[in-house]
């Protein structure tokens, strides 16, 4: 049993090789951004406020900041209308959208530059991000898409590191393969294309009732023959995920993670379920051999524990600031997501229901899984 684990965990060099970052180019600098940087927000006032001094502090700035208000019960207009952004107050939902799309499709809709940059509200961006960005994209066609680098401060937040490596891993965009495979689809917080590619796609009209309507707007490209480029956030951007508590993280990755599972490739998914499998496999083969006292077996399996938590730390330092004792205690958090992930398969393909800021959201989509036909 321990050389199948051994391979499970082999498997982890696959769905996760390299994360590329974006960097300084060459290029000469642009005297003007044509920017428009388009943030949907609901009930985000402490975390708009941070993007919106990072943004402040860009040493390129964007053309324009669009805050599409999404019917917030706080001070998130006020917010954007404090640092000089175009406040757009979200009108109501038509019948068959879902919140996110509906404000981005307003705000991009409002943008008057040749450039969009979709930020989610809990992002916040290193001072020559936006050059970066636009560097980087200059010379691109289709879409550019970044999974920000995770800003850990509570102890609860370190039980998300599963996640945020399946995330990665789900994307197909991050293997040894990266160069000849299509990623999935693109990664929600941050989003870059040329308006005029977004609007011959169809915006995110295509993606109106989708709960990650990021992985449908990714297809859409891809479907029309556009390139998805995905980078990890080190260095660029960043976001913290859940401050509000545990109950806010359960939440909010128990709403989509199980309709993310659907959208991954089949041999991608089957990789992910064997590297996770290993690793509460292994578990539970190293508490039984120190019960049995077996001293070969004890060697075997803590070995193996080494190399999982070794695995995991390597991958964890590219994607947020976890820690190394998230990789040591690595069987919590794994525990964590397997029990999440659980939560979300029960919401996503019974009840079909989910509760996300204040809203009662249908899952339903989960049973016809997305295409690129």
């Amino acid at each position: 049993m321990s050389y199948v684990i051994f391979i499970f965990w082999l498997i982890g060099f696959i769905f996760i090789w390299k994360i590329p970052s974006l960097k300084k180019t060459k290029n000469s600098r642009p005297s003007d951004s044509h920017l428009s940087v388009i943030v949907p927000a609901r009930n985000e006032e402490k975390n708009l406020e941070r993007l919106l001094k990072s943004i402040d502090r860009q040493v390129l700035k964007p053309g324009e900041i669009i805050v599409v208000d999404d019917h917030s019960e706080d001070a998130t207009a006020e917010v954007g209308e404090r640092y000089g952004c175009t406040v757009i107050r979200s009108s109501d939902l038509p019948e068959g959208w879902l919140g996110k799309p509906w404000a981005c499709f307003q705000g991009a809709n409002a943008a008057v530059n040749d450039i969009l940059l979709f930020l989610d509200s809990d992002t916040y961006l290193e001072s020559d991000a936006i050059l970066k960005l636009l560097l980087n994209y200059r010379d691109k066609e289709g879409l550019l898409t970044i999974q920000p680098y995770h800003t850990v401060k509570k102890i609860y937040e370190r039980l998300s590191a599963v996640f945020n490596i399946v995330v990665l891993a789900g994307m197909n965009a991050f293997t040894p393969l990266s160069a000849k495979i299509k990623p999935m689809g693109a990664f929600g917080p941050c989003i870059m294309c040329r308006k005029d590619l977004y609007l011959e796609i169809g915006g995110h009209e295509i993606a109106k009732g989708k709960i990650l309507e990021n992985m449908a707007m990714g297809k859409a490209f891809i479907k029309a023959g556009y390139d998805v480029h995905c980078y990890g956030g080190k260095g660029t951007i960043y976001f913290r995920m859940y401050p509000e508590g545990f109950k806010s993280m359960v939440e909010g990755f128990s709403k989509g993670f199980g309709i993310g599972a659907n959208a991954i490739s089949p041999g991608f998914l089957l990789m992910i379920v064997c590297w996770v499998f290993g690793g509460v496999s292994l578990t539970r083969h190293l508490i039984q051999s120190l019960f049995t006292g077996n001293l070969n077996e004890i060697i075997s399996w803590v070995t193996l524990d080494l190399l999982y938590a070794a695995q995991i730390h390597w991958m964890l330092v590219r994607i947020g600031n976890f820690g190394i004792l998230t990789a040591v205690f690595f069987q919590i958090p794994l525990l964590f997501f397997v029990l999440v992930f659980a939560l979300s398969i029960l919401k996503t393909f019974i009840l079909k229901k989910a509760l996300w800021k204040g809203r009662l959201v249908s899952t339903g989509e989960a049973e016809k899984k997305p295409s690129c036909d």
